[in-house]
């Protein structure tokens, strides 16, 4: 297939630019037309993408030694999805045999290798890359990307797919680092070690202990959970799929499809009625925490335990989750719930603010992942044409970016967790949505022969004002979230993570935005006697058609 930047890829790249055989045949060639950082689903879904889209000029980057992502790295006790598994899979490859309403990790995992596998991916996987940086050459339209222990690769575009819940976020707690037990985050489970007998300390209360609580609490001597925050917890509607039903989906696509249909409508009437919409629709919000209060007190006798375990903040504020025995299990006479603040570790254990010392032999940390914070989204130094890192630059002027996708300064670079990009009943909604508006810009700037294209700032600012206006309709602005501690929120008090758009507001913008909004332009070659320094291939022209 021809190269993105036919007819100039001799000057700009190299005689191999265009060729797909040479830029994947290994480190001796490092050019190619588009880079994947990720090799979870993100990065899955891109690669697909681009294969549907005729470019398979590209490679997908990651710096682990296989694929899956999340569902490669969390692999604790009662790991699963925490929506319908029918909801969590590309809505092209449905997978019918999922075991469960709710999938164990395992087979998300399994997932991520079929998709690998039946759609060609494994050629253009460069795996045990880790990224250190990306730099943007304003003269010669191509990002240079630094891989540790390897040469710089040199690519015209990049779909940054390297996730959200990728980096554990260690507790800010003074003496962890003396603790003499074993210590593990969710996402880094040491399944070496055996838990039979033990002392056992969980910090933290959100989705990830939800799930791990339950699995571990029959084997631990003594199971004490530290909770800072208490979680709004719905029923799981979870149970085994029939295989006869499976057989069904298998044999008969539709049902499969309609199935998935009324699942998102369900989900997002509580994610997005419920959260987003709060304005519009308070009872919604209101019935979710009655709901959970009842399904509280079903779980829970105590009366006093049903209160610690009580949210004092509105449903939304905080991701909610589902569970049928998170709850429960604190009726066990070896499991307790500390709500005294941590005031330190020390080599023996946690120390409370009100001066009790729990023994501890293995400390779990469920305190979840960086999100929107500096050194997460990019989770390296990305430099663009002027200089501008985009760390800096979201941490200063806040997370933004034209349809989730792409910033200003930013040229050539396509997000797949932008700020404002999720909604919708699963992360796969996201993934669809935002490979397509960079597919849509790849292939545009393909046609108009261009090298570079940026979105123009009048576009990306009017987005940006429009998300905060849909904004005034959320829980965050209406309801009480004042002492939720959140990850929804960033250090601005804004909300990046969550686009205020149904699932199908969000793929039909991305279908349909104007391309115009972006602005292509072409790397011409100079002079003959000009080009034996390829710097000065300079001379930048619009290219509006």
């Amino acid at each position: 297939m021809k190269s993105l930047d036919d007819g100039v890829s001799d000057l700009v790249l190299g005689p191999d630019a265009g060729s797909t055989s040479a830029s994947l045949a290994g480190n001796g060639d490092r050019r190619v037309d588009v880079v994947v950082i990720g090799a979870g689903f993100s990065g899955i879904g891109a690669g697909i993408r681009l294969l549907d889209a005729g470019i398979d000029d590209f490679l997908v980057l990651d710096r682990a030694d296989d694929v899956g992502g999340t569902w490669r790295d969390n692999t604790y006790p009662g790991v699963a999805v925490d929506v319908t598994s029918m909801n969590y899979c590309f809505s092209f490859e449905p997978n019918p045999r999922w075991s469960r309403v709710f999938a164990p990790g395992a087979e998300l995992r399994a997932y991520t290798e079929h998709c690998t596998d039946k759609y060609g991916l494994r050629p253009h996987l460069r795996l045990g890359h880790t990224v250190t940086g990306a730099r943007f050459d304003g003269d010669l339209h191509e990002w240079t990307i630094d891989i540790v222990d390897r040469p710089p690769l040199r690519a015209r575009h990049v779909i940054l797919a390297s996730g959200g819940l990728v980096e554990p976020k260690p507790p800010d707690i003074a003496g962890i680092e003396t603790f003499a037990g074993k210590v593990m985050h969710t996402a880094r489970w040491d399944h070496t070690y055996d838990i039979s007998g033990k002392r056992v300390a969980v910090i933290g209360t959100g989705a990830s202990a939800v799930q791990v609580v339950p699995a571990i609490a029959p084997a631990a001597a003594r199971l004490s959970v530290f909770q800072r925050t208490p979680i709004w917890l719905l029923p799981k509607p979870d149970a085994a799929i029939p295989a006869g039903l499976q057989r069904l989906f298998a044999t008969v696509p539709p049902v499969q499809a309609l199935l998935r249909a009324a699942l998102s409508a369900v989900t997002q009437s509580v994610f997005l009625g419920g959260i987003l919409y709060h304005r519009q629709l308070p009872g919604l919000g209101r019935a979710f925490e009655r709901l959970s209060r009842s399904h509280l007190a079903r779980q829970v006798p105590d009366p006093d335990l049903r209160r610690a375990l009580t949210p004092d903040y509105s449903f939304g504020c905080k991701r909610p989750s589902f569970s049928n025995d998170y709850w429960a299990t604190f009726n066990r006479p070896d499991v307790a719930l500390v709500t005294d603040s941590i005031e330190m570790i020390t080599p023996s254990g946690i120390r409370t603010a009100d001066g009790t010392d729990h023994e501890v032999d293995l400390l779990v940390l469920a305190t979840g992942f960086k999100v929107f914070e500096r050194g997460n989204l990019p989770p390296f130094p990305v430099v663009g044409p002027d200089g501008t890192e985009l760390g800096a630059f979201w941490d200063e002027h806040r997370y933004q970016a034209y349809e989730g996708a792409t910033v200003p300064q930013f040229p050539n670079l396509f997000h797949i967790i932008g700020p404002y990009a999720m909604t919708g009943a699963s992360y796969f909604s996201m993934i669809e949505a935002m490979t397509l508006h960079a597919v849509r810009c790849i292939t545009e700037a393909r046609r108009r022969g261009a090298t570079q294209v940026s979105v123009r700032q009048e576009p990306h600012d009017r987005y940006f004002a429009e998300v905060h206006r849909r904004l005034r309709n959320s829980v965050f602005v209406n309801g009480d979230c004042t002492r939720s501690n959140s990850y929804y929120f960033d250090r601005h008090g804004d909300t990046p993570i969550l686009r205020p758009s149904t699932g199908f507001g969000l793929w039909w913008r991305h279908r349909v935005f104007d391309l115009d909004d972006y602005e292509y332009r072409r790397a011409e070659p100079v002079p003959a006697h000009a080009a034996s320094d390829p710097r000065t291939v300079v001379a930048i022209q619009s290219s509006r058609k």
